[in-house]
């Protein structure tokens, strides 16, 4: 990575994922980043890895080359606030955050930044993260790589045009959510037949986990991979029945529109 100097406004989950993967892979060196956070824990434990400390967001934003904005959608308006006046019109700005669009990013701000829009996910926690990121008009491919690579370096990287990063959250930021929802369901009935919760959770992780190599790696489309689990007059096949008769596809559908609404209300 460049010697762009990047700066965190929020320690939390996110922020803590960006930073593990940067420091682990070696992409800077720690004491190459600053952090800005309310919460004076979650900066002590930035502290101990070496991050820069600052103590406001202005501070911050006077010394970083580029802004990770890790807050919440409802923190937007008073962070951009705090800010405006210590960015510089190059100032790189990455909002993670639902909903929130470059143009609003922009507006808060009252400069036409150059600007990267990010949905992640909290499996980044882990190096296993899913991110969709879009780029703004006015970004260099330098700049824009350099962000890229902020969160390649801890999972998989897509990029997408922002008309779709609503839509997206659905797709891979909010549904670690619905695949905890599955497990949870599975593992409880497990738990109802007489088995061991420890002994199901660890085959339904594994199932998940070599069920997504699956998808990844045979070739196969989800359908013919459905196909070649239900073998005629079987058990999955009277399972799969069921799930269909009561409409979860279909519930699933419902449920990532819903999260797309909400994504568009977060940002408006």
């Amino acid at each position: 990575m460049s010697n762009r100097r990047i700066g965190f406004i929020g320690a939390g989950n996110m922020a803590t994922a960006i930073v593990n993967g940067i420091i682990t892979n070696k992409a800077k060196k720690a004491e190459e980043l600053s952090v800005f956070d309310l919460d004076g824990e979650k900066l002590a434990l930035m502290a101990e890895k070496g991050v820069d400390t600052v103590a406001s967001c202005a501070e911050l934003a006077q010394k970083s080359d580029i802004i990770v904005l890790a807050v919440k959608p409802q923190n937007y308006n008073e962070v951009l606030d705090s800010i405006k006046d210590s960015v510089r019109e190059n100032t790189v700005i990455v909002t993670i955050a639902a909903g929130i669009s470059i143009a609003r990013v922009r507006a808060g701000l009252g400069k036409n930044c150059p600007a990267v829009r990010v949905m992640p996910n909290t499996p980044l926690l882990l190096g296993k993260g899913a991110s969709a990121l879009c780029r703004s008009e006015n970004i260099s491919d330098e700049d824009f790589d350099e962000v890229y690579k902020m969160f390649a370096l801890s999972g998989d990287a897509v990029i997408l045009t922002e008309d779709k990063m609503n839509a997206v959250i659905a797709v891979n930021g909010s549904s670690p959510a619905y695949v905890y929802l599955f497990a949870k369901a599975m593992v409880d009935y497990a738990v109802s037949v007489g088995i061991d919760r420890d002994a199901a959770m660890k085959l339904v992780c594994k199932t998940f986990e070599g069920s997504a190599e699956m998808l990844r790696s045979s070739g196969d489309t989800p359908e013919t991979l459905i196909e070649k689990v239900s073998s005629k007059g079987g058990t999955t096949i009277e399972a799969l029945k069921v799930l269909n008769e009561r409409e979860v596809p279909k519930a699933i559908l419902d449920a990532m529109a819903a999260c797309t609404r909400r994504a568009e209300e977060l940002g408006s």
